[in-house]
């Protein structure tokens, strides 16, 4: 039985040039939202010390979006999403992720950033689907909480694995490839047939494994 090729493509720093949530949140804060961040400094330096990205975010994000009309966030990824599209994004693996399309795989974006920008980067790309962070809602303003959990490391293998489940899929139906440059990563690309860490440039369009 032929198996079905699926790419799965990390986000920030994998098909981006640099991290893009710093850049939304300071676009939707505007110059004062680390002042907000500033009022959960006790939690703030425990996360730094723990290096605990994922709680960080979380910190973040309660602090730029709480209160903010839903609107003006929609608005906001809109905008950051096609300035992405437009001049953030690395040739070398959106080629790739061409390659793919051009032989019929399924794409997929797996990322631990706002799903709605990456959606705007997906569609300009023409992935078929976006597995991503939402914000929580309430009376039509972000509460600024993640709405589940992040996702990263086990959490883009069991999002992943649901998302194949949605459309019939198990894991072995799937020919799988995976693309990131993080330890957030690390779960997913070992769960691949097709492992790719794009630390380095790649170097040709064409997967080695192909």
């Amino acid at each position: 039985m032929t198996r079905t090729n699926v790419a799965a493509f990390d986000f920030d720093g994998t098909l981006t040039r640099s991290d893009s949530v710093l850049p939304f949140l300071r676009l939707v804060g505007g110059r004062w939202w680390m002042l907000r961040l500033a009022r959960h400094a006790p939690s703030v330096i425990a996360a730094a010390a723990r290096r605990d990205r994922d709680r960080l975010k979380a910190l973040a994000t309660d602090a730029v979006f709480r209160d903010v009309p839903r609107s003006r966030v929609a608005a906001l990824a809109l905008e950051h999403g096609r300035a992405i599209a437009v001049r953030g994004l690395r040739d070398d693996v959106v080629s790739r992720l061409g390659w793919h399309l051009e032989h019929g795989h399924q794409v997929v974006i797996v990322s631990a950033s706002y799903e709605p920008y990456v959606r705007v980067v997906a569609d300009t790309l023409g992935a078929s689907d976006v597995v991503a962070t939402r914000l929580g809602v309430a009376a039509d303003l972000c509460t600024g909480g993640l709405d589940g959990a992040n996702c990263r490391a086990t959490e883009k293998v069991r999002r992943l694995e649901q998302w194949l489940s949605e459309r019939g899929l198990a894991r072995a139906d799937v020919e799988l490839w995976a693309y990131g440059d993080s330890p957030g990563d690390r779960e997913l690309l070992a769960w691949a047939d097709h492992p790719v860490w794009v630390n380095e440039p790649l170097d040709s369009v064409a997967p080695a494994s192909a």
